[in-house]
């Protein structure tokens, strides 16, 4: 076996437990206090600098090495998604409405496994930054963590992060040349017309048809707009307009996200 693999093996009961317990507690964007805590304990209890509250809910812990000068940072995410858990486990999300669906748990457990081995064999040379990001699902975290002074307080050369990816095959970690992950943009965007009667359409400007219309060109953008070479995805996530079937309403809001892997 690989020597880091087998160090790193020891901790792999550990790592299942700090994930079990976090996916029975989830918490959403920048409401990670218990979660921020647990961490922070385990942190402490391994020797490192630990920095709680950076952007709010956000966990720096800081280990140094050797004689080495240079500083690089390891980045994971805490938060949960506001979703009911339907799968039913021993680790179950014991919060309504609240789950880790989105695999921020292991991610944490993950760079806790690689602090854990860090702080036992003290097997670099400078200085590690462990970044626990909040709020990853509303795009706000790292916002505000290098707002409230993340590089100027921890300067660090280099951050590295990585994503679960279950269609991947089990035990491999998979790079490539360029982007890997793509930035995302949300966007809301709000029609506005002239409610009427639904007997009477001819008295309104109508936002719903307009609304419908606007979901089916944006789905023209990728395939009109990005080379066959780029990766780019439109998606309308939510239409809202009016609540009865007689009334045509006076705006519309669509709600979509636009993901892309270069400016």
């Amino acid at each position: 076996m690989n020597p880091l693999i087998e160090a790193l093996s020891v901790t792999q009961g550990d790592m299942k437990v700090w994930r079990h317990h976090m996916h029975r507690h989830p918490e959403l964007a920048f409401e990670e206090y218990e979660t921020a805590r647990y961490i922070a304990d385990l942190l402490r209890g391994w020797g490192y600098e630990v920095t709680e509250g950076i952007g709010k809910t956000g966990v720096v812990a800081s280990l140094r090495a050797g004689d080495g000068d240079k500083a690089i940072g390891l980045r994971a995410d805490t938060d949960a998604l506001a979703v009911q858990e339907m799968v039913d486990s021993d680790h179950k999300s014991t919060v309504p409405g609240k789950s880790h669906t989105c695999g921020h748990d292991g991610h944490s457990a993950m760079l806790l496994g690689a602090a854990e081995y860090l702080a036992r064999t003290r097997n670099f040379n400078g200085t590690v930054h462990l970044i626990f990001q909040p709020a990853e699902e509303v795009m706000g975290g790292a916002p505000a963590m290098i707002a409230d002074g993340l590089f100027e307080r921890f300067p660090m050369e280099r951050v590295f992060g990585m994503h679960n990816m279950p269609s991947l095959e089990r035990g491999k970690l998979y790079f490539t040349a360029g982007p890997v992950m793509a930035a995302v943009d949300n966007w809301e965007i709000e029609l506005g017309g002239k409610g009427s009667h639904g007997s009477m359409p001819e008295k309104s400007i109508d936002p719903v048809v307009a609304g419908a219309s606007l979901v089916m060109a944006l789905q023209t953008i990728v395939s009109r707009n990005v080379a066959a070479k780029d990766a780019a995805v439109v998606s309308v996530g939510a239409f809202l307009a009016g609540d009865a079937g007689n009334v045509i309403p006076q705006t519309a809001i669509l709600r979509l996200s636009i993901r892309t892997s270069s400016p």
